[in-house]
């Protein structure tokens, strides 16, 4: 089987060119020039440069090839312009479906990487309850709705295109970015966290999100919707106690502010990224992301139809993540 992985410089990405290297399957992986290819060093893995903002450079550089099979883990999180995330999120997978589609490639499967995010804070009237596949998304994020944007345009296709939509909750592990901030401040003998009404917090290991592309490639049906996490609920200090713990227990101080404080803050911190030009974790989106109370989702359809098993909880999850990040020097 020959797979191509779009964005496969990328945290999960990356993971999934592994996996794919490991099942003996010829991995094509997809990276811009600019990409880093620092956990891409296998000599097995082939490379194509694709432009996801041009149709016309997307079929001129997939002519001539034949996959059966693409996983889309393309995407940006944070963008200095929220305008960029459609153009990216959106636009992106809509020029890259099309292109593959006016090539006739003849695909067996496009898994495309979404997001719990496209629903947004919905169902959040205590007591909790998992959000379904059968709730009207809410996204009140930039990104959620690009990720919306683009699940509805592939849902548009009908049954012309074999596509599977998977929506990870909160994905963790090495070499992830932003979680990692967490880690880095508490080092710094601090945590913060947002508001003072209960918090439901789902996460779900990066290899469980592999686990579940694969699966998705053998069994998922066209125009299915999986969430994924780890099956736990959890609280919204749990994964710093956890992180607190893998560090030797430093001394901290932990600060929980007003959701009001938190608005002051993203706000400023947007204004800095425009005026500087420089992407920062403290944005408007950010700020929809920390005061949301209810991340719970139902995972028993992945579980029933792909045979989805999660393997790493969290407590696990944080001492590979917190052990790879100390062995690669990032704390």
């Amino acid at each position: 089987m020959k797979i191509l992985i779009t964005g496969a410089s990328g945290f999960i990405g990356s993971f999934i060119v592994e996996e794919a290297l490991s099942r003996g399957l010829e991995t094509w992986a997809a990276v811009r020039g600019s990409s880093s290819r620092a956990y891409l060093t296998d000599s097995r893995i082939n490379f194509i440069e694709l432009n996801l903002g041009s149709k016309d450079d997307l079929r001129r550089q997939l002519a001539g090839q034949s996959f059966d099979v693409v996983v889309h883990a393309a995407g940006v999180t944070k963008c200095i312009d929220k305008n960029d995330f459609h153009r990216i999120n959106t636009e992106g997978t809509i020029n890259l479906v099309t292109a593959l589609m006016e090539l006739k490639m003849p695909l067996r499967r496009f898994v495309y990487i979404s997001s719990l995010s496209v629903f947004g804070a919905i169902r959040e009237q205590q007591p909790y309850r998992e959000i379904r596949e059968t709730d009207t998304p809410q996204p009140n994020t930039a990104y959620g709705r690009s990720k919306l944007e683009a699940e509805q345009w592939l849902d548009s296709l009908g049954g012309a295109f074999p596509y599977v939509v998977l929506r990870p909750t909160g994905v963790y592990g090495p070499r992830e970015k932003d979680y990692f901030l967490m880690a880095q401040s508490i080092k710094q003998h601090s945590d913060f966290a947002v508001g003072f009404k209960r918090q439901d917090i789902t996460f779900v290991y990066v290899t469980d999100v592999v686990q579940a592309v694969f699966l998705a490639i053998e069994k998922g049906q066209t125009g299915r919707k999986y969430f994924l996490s780890d099956g736990q609920v959890y609280q919204s200090a749990t994964f710093s106690n956890l992180i607190h713990e893998e560090l030797g227990r430093p001394w901290w101080i932990r600060i929980t502010a007003p959701v009001w404080v938190l608005r002051i803050v993203t706000f400023v911190g947007e204004y800095v990224g425009r005026m500087t030009g420089r992407i920062t974790a403290l944005n408007n989106d950010k700020y929809n992301i920390l005061r949301q109370r209810n991340w719970r989702c139902d995972i028993q359809p992945a579980i029933d139809e792909l045979g989805y098993r999660p393997q790493v909880l969290l407590p696990e999850g944080v001492h590979r993540a917190i052990k790879w990040y100390k062995e690669n020097g990032w704390l």
